[in-house]
């Protein structure tokens, strides 16, 4: 027995030998630290971890009894009252910049709105109150959805934790789903994945983010369904016509997987190898030792955004559920889109100034490519800029204003 313990550590200890050598061979003492702190992490990571949903609302949701909720008539002379419930959020988010860009609207068409924070990390709930007000400029009334809402004509739920506590909340008021993205697609196939699909056939009203969403919602849960436009700022991305471009501009915010960040990493490497003059802009979140020279712009403001694309000829934005705001941005300053070919992209997007591109490393760096040596591309770029300069967010606002007085009336 002692021997074949004495056996099996000797064998043990010359595969790590190897592989430490193999390790500092190919990628240096930094590839031997990376690879301790993987290790590292794994040993301190928790067994347990909070789910972003409170486990007493998926209990309280059961979907064979839907509640029954009334919905208050309309008064003549008063305005529409609508309920959102919203994650807790810092500065930075997309999705919530979408949803607090609509309720700013409604606001100025007379609606009055409440905003309900539903936070199961057990965040400071006054200090998401202030990043709702100081970032996103909401000025409406804004609470912690389980200390409950107040009753509502429209309850909207804006992500699938958030679908939980709408469809158990017992205020008055329709309810409604204001659908930014296939949310199962977030995960693995697992039980978040399962829980966040459920929340399709919570019998909710969908409002979704472009066509593509609405018809899969349809299509596939029997949802109704109506959709916005996607909008762009205009104001804060625009076209200068004497910038000087040099340069690609890169969305690489590793931590969303659904942005394919690893797939435009490596199509950047195929495009830095044959167009080396080209200056590589990587916005999103810091990243570092890459097999290419790139400027690590990390986190940005909308306005140095506007002055990375303004620097680019092209700018790629990969997305494999629905596609991001970042395409008509960059369309709108100029810089024309690189984005991998699928449905949910050309159907929302539904530009003919933006390249599709299947989604290989060749095919993405040969579009690339295929931008910075346009021979008009001046042109190009104008015409790009010009197409969506009516892509106002006003009329997204509109569409949803639209929806919530057509589905409320009836």
């Amino acid at each position: 027995m002692t021997a074949y313990v004495l056996s099996q550590a000797r064998l043990q200890i010359g595969r790590r030998a190897r592989q430490f050598r193999d390790v500092l061979a190919k990628d240096g003492y930094r590839g031997i630290v990376t690879r301790v702190r993987l290790k590292a992490s794994d040993w301190i990571r928790p067994r347990t971890v909070v789910w972003p949903v409170f486990p007493d609302d998926v209990l309280a949701a059961d979907l064979s009894r839907p509640p029954a909720r009334a919905v208050p008539p309309i008064a003549r002379g008063q305005p529409i009252v609508v309920n959102w419930v919203m994650e807790a959020s810092g500065p930075g988010s997309g999705g919530h910049t979408t949803v607090c860009r609509i309720v700013k609207y409604l606001e100025r068409r007379g609606y009055m709105n409440r905003v309900y924070l539903y936070d199961p990390f057990g965040g400071d709930q006054k200090y998401f109150q202030s990043i709702s007000k100081n970032y996103y400029g909401l000025t409406c009334e804004i609470g912690d959805a389980r200390a409950g809402m107040k009753d509502a004509h429209a309850v909207v739920a804006t992500a699938w934790p958030t679908a939980y506590a709408v469809y158990n909340a017992r205020c008055t008021g329709k309810r409604f789903y204001f659908v930014q993205d296939y949310e199962p697609f977030f995960y693995p196939l697992s039980t978040n994945s399962m829980l966040a699909e459920n929340t399709y056939r919570m019998g909710f009203h969908g409002i979704t983010a472009g066509r593509w969403l609405a018809e899969k919602l349809s299509r596939e849960f029997g949802m109704t369904t109506d959709h916005f436009p996607f909008g762009c700022d205009t104001a804060r991305y625009r076209r200068e016509p004497t910038s000087k471009r040099s340069g690609v501009a890169f969305y690489a915010r590793a931590g969303t997987p659904r942005r394919a960040v690893e797939l435009g990493l490596l199509a950047l490497e195929i495009f830095a190898n044959r167009c080396p003059a080209v200056e590589l802009h990587l916005f999103g979140e810091r990243l570092r030792d890459l097999p290419f020279r790139f400027v690590n712009h990390g986190l940005v403001t909308p306005t140095t955004l506007n002055e990375i694309y303004n620097r680019c000829f092209a700018g790629l934005s990969l997305s494999l559920t629905n596609v991001s705001l970042v395409p008509y941005e960059m369309l709108a300053a100029g810089c024309i889109p690189v984005v991998n070919d699928a449905d949910h992209n050309r159907m929302v997007l539904d530009n003919s100034h933006i390249h599709y591109a299947p989604a290989t490393p060749h095919s993405l760096a040969a579009a690339l490519e295929a931008v910075v040596t346009m021979a008009d591309f001046e042109a190009a770029s104008k015409q790009g800029a010009e197409s969506v300069v009516s892509a106002s967010w006003d009329d997204a606002g509109a569409a949803v204003d639209a929806v919530f007085r057509r589905a409320l009336q009836a």
